[in-house]
């Protein structure tokens, strides 16, 4: 079994005790001592607490760095490696009682490993210096990983923040205030229709309102009459049906024409739009006819939108409301990605396609989004957990340790050990040493690997100077 790989391992993660001094606040620091490797490291980030590379583990017999019974941490890394004996509880290939001609050592030593110090700052000396150089970073992103779905999806718009409006009543058009893209408000106007039947029912209230005046009257006279006891009490009641049947008519009428928000008594009324948003279509122009079925205007509130992802028959058994999804869409200059939870899944399976309907919502504040943009959608199932990527190019080996340089002002930078996952095209996954949204350098990582490589380095801080 080779166990030289799972000590390797092991060293890197022994590294991090550098990391945690470097986090420490510091002063400007000076030029450090020339040092090799990590473990050995006397600069002034050094941790004081570092073993010995030389120090043996007395009571359980193997080298106290790599000694799994003081460092239980160290257990999971050599499990991952295979190098690991069950029975006694150390890593097979030193084991002590499986392997005693080891003396509990490995055989390459602690002080091999010359890589850089996790935490290890380069400061440059002005923003020009780190122009000139040509440095660049991005973001570093979290990323589904595990057990997911992946599956087509496509941008709609979300049904219940558009309305197409139709006309009120028949009519011709007077004026139109929007045209397509126009933003509008609750409540602003649309366009004004004069119609006829709006005209008439203009004046049927009119008449209305003169006829409840008239019923109203009539209804207090016999009431007078009827308590001087000149006519019978059913005059009275009478005259109360007539007064309640004049309200009942005036305000059948009144409902009716508030429902077109008429405009004054010309027989013209005003179509309002019934939420904010944009004006997508418009049908009319000014002297057109227009029925009660014509739509004459769509308008859309496009700050939230679905996404209508297409789930395979075999995967729709792990899809279900609730779940995250991730969608990526391809259709811009730069890939987008945003993200929401499933909402609706369709009962029926699509004859067709052999796939099920499934949809979320996603907030659109910025507009970026468009109905009809097609992409793929990652639903992360209970099994999925998010990881970090960051661009392949802020990946660099440096003495056979995998870095990435993270910035920490326009001049200061830091050298970051990580743990590197799955590749995914131009992305990588990072398990541990980078967290979501630090900027990691990508342009010009190389650059800060070479200096760090200089045999002037040590676990603090180094300098690079305008040349």
């Amino acid at each position: 079994m080779r166990w030289t790989h799972g000590f390797a391992v092991a060293m890197t993660v022994l590294a991090v005790a550098c990391r945690e001094t470097a986090d420490a606040p510091q002063g400007d620091v000076a030029k450090p001592e020339l040092t090799k490797g990590v473990a050995n490291s006397p600069g002034p980030t050094a941790n004081a607490a570092a073993v010995s590379t030389d120090a043996f583990c007395g009571e359980h017999g193997v080298l106290e760095a790599v000694c799994t019974k003081c460092n239980p941490k160290l257990v999971a890394v050599f499990k991952a490696k295979g190098d690991w004996c069950a029975e006694h509880e150390f890593p097979e290939s030193f084991c002590p009682i499986c392997h005693p001609e080891q003396g509990g050592r490995p055989a390459v030593a602690v002080t091999g490993e010359e890589g850089p110090a996790d935490g290890l700052k380069i400061r440059l000396r002005t923003r020009e210096t780190a122009r000139q150089a040509g440095i660049e970073t991005a973001p570093a992103t979290r990323s589904s990983d595990g057990a997911s779905v992946v599956a087509v999806a496509q941008i709609a718009y979300d049904a219940t923040r558009v309305a197409r409006i139709n006309a009120r009543a028949a009519g011709v058009v007077r004026e139109i205030h929007v045209d397509l893209g126009s933003r509008v408000q609750r409540g602003s106007p649309l366009a004004v229709i004069e119609s006829a039947a709006v005209g008439a029912d203009q004046a049927k209230l009119l008449a209305l309102q003169a006829h409840l005046a008239v019923a109203e009257s009539n209804f207090e006279r016999t009431k007078d009459l009827e308590e001087r006891g000149i006519i019978p009490r059913k005059d009275v009641l009478d005259s109360q049906h007539e007064l309640a049947a004049a309200r009942a008519d005036l305000e059948a009428t009144q409902k009716s024409l508030h429902l077109v928000d008429t405009k004054g008594t010309d027989g013209s009324y005003v179509l309002q739009a019934p939420f904010a948003g944009a004006v997508t279509q418009r049908t009319t122009n000014i002297g057109m006819l227009v029925d009660p079925d014509d739509m004459l205007f769509e308008v859309v509130d496009a700050s939230w939108l679905w996404v209508e992802i297409q789930v395979r028959e075999a995967d729709v058994a792990a899809v279900r409301v609730g779940q995250t999804v991730l969608v990526t869409l391809e259709g811009t200059s730069e890939a987008r990605e945003a993200s929401g939870q499933i909402e609706y899944v369709a009962p029926a399976l699509d004859p067709r396609t052999r796939t099920v309907l499934a949809r979320a919502r996603l907030a659109n504040p910025d507009g970026a989004l468009r109905a009809n943009m097609y992409g793929r959608a990652r639903i992360l199932t209970d099994a999925a957990t998010m990881s970090v990527v960051v661009p392949r190019d802020a990946l660099q080996q440096a003495r056979g340790i995998p870095v990435v340089f993270v910035k920490l002002s326009d001049t200061l930078f830091e050298t970051r050990r990580v743990r590197v996952g799955l590749r995914h095209g131009d992305l990588v996954t990072i398990a541990s040493g980078v967290r979501a949204d630090e900027l990691v350098v990508t342009q010009g990582s190389f650059l800060l690997k070479t200096e760090i490589l200089k045999e002037s380095i040590g676990a603090g801080c180094c300098e690079i100077e305008e040349k």
